[in-house]
């Protein structure tokens, strides 16, 4: 079995610092490659240009979160490659904690590669690498326990619910973005902890079609449909949003700035005021669209003017 390590040689024996937000899940690094069309079936199309960057849900909303102004930590995995030594120079930049990140000997980081075509869509060639090596066993409670809340992204079923059961007991919100893999795995404990779920619309279906341990209506469901906004479900009605007429560039990772916008505002907020949290996420992710990259979550102060200039254009 390949030797675990903390990243930067850090020991489980240390004081636990308080953090607004605990993200949990995938690590990986993004090769980006922007083409004018994705190619027919023995078709080929020459690539425009060529981009890398960290990626990984869990990552990219650790990015966007601290980019937003909010104290961030992540539990995730990565190899000792040089991809994962540079997905964590690129999240120490962006004043992620990552005293919970474990880098594991011999193996090597999860890599994507992401086609972009000139509408702005996404396609996904991957491989997991070692973005799953965290286990139940491998979780530090006291680490989950000092987080104010805890967003969970796709990861073994089995470790997203013991973070869930741990931040949920521990008084912590928590949310659960799972992921394009929600159909074929079951996430039925995480989901019945959590207190706001991210889907997009075909997630979405998924999950009320397989769901029977819990019902997710009973909490805050938001809905995402890309350029066409998002809205969210509650126990007492719906709230939507139409979204922001944008010139789309890359959409990989406008769904986790999304999410990170969201979870800033429902903090904020406590939760009492979903039509401005729905706004402000809208903007994190159409702004997020906007540009090339994963990790192209916008400052406060850009959101703040974006949706000035767009209040007085309506």
């Amino acid at each position: 079995m390949p030797a675990i390590r903390f990243s930067g040689g850090l020991s489980f024996v240390r004081q636990h610092r308080m953090v607004t937000v605990l993200t949990a899940g995938h690590v990986n690094w993004d090769v980006t490659l922007r083409v004018e069309r994705f190619p027919e079936p023995d078709g080929e199309v020459p690539i425009r240009a060529q981009h890398q960057s960290g990626g990984g849900s869990a990552a990219n909303v650790a990015a966007a979160l601290a980019t937003l102004e909010v104290d961030t930590e992540l539990i995730g995995s990565v190899g000792d490659d040089d991809n994962g030594l540079l997905a964590r120079r690129e999240l120490e930049a962006a004043g992620v904690s990552l005293a919970g990140l474990r880098v594991i000997d011999n193996a090597d980081t999860a890599v994507k590669y992401i086609l972009v075509d000139d509408d702005g869509e996404v396609a996904v060639l991957g491989n997991d690498g070692v973005n799953e090596a965290i286990g139940p066993a491998d979780l530090d409670p006291d680490r989950i326990a000092v987080a104010d809340h805890v967003h969970l992204t796709s990861q073994r079923p089995d470790t997203a619910s013991r973070l869930a059961t741990i931040a949920s007991q521990a008084g912590a919100t928590v949310s659960i973005d799972p992921g394009r893999r929600i159909a074929d795995r079951d996430y039925d404990d995480a989901l019945a902890c959590a207190d706001v779920i991210f889907l997009n619309d075909n997630e979405a279906e998924a999950v009320l079609e397989r769901t029977h341990a819990i019902d997710v209506r009973d909490r805050l469901l938001a809905i995402k449909f890309g350029g066409d906004g998002a809205e969210v479900h509650t126990p007492s009605g719906s709230v939507s949003h139409p979204g922001f007429d944008i010139d789309a560039v890359d959409t990989t990772g406008a769904g986790d700035a999304f999410a990170a916008g969201f979870i800033r505002t429902y903090l904020e907020t406590d939760g009492t005021d979903i039509e401005r949290t729905l706004e402000f996420a809208n903007a994190c992710g159409a702004l997020a669209a906007s540009v090339e990259g994963a990790r192209s979550a916008p400052v406060p102060a850009q959101v703040a003017a974006f949706l000035d200039e767009r209040r007085e254009n309506w």
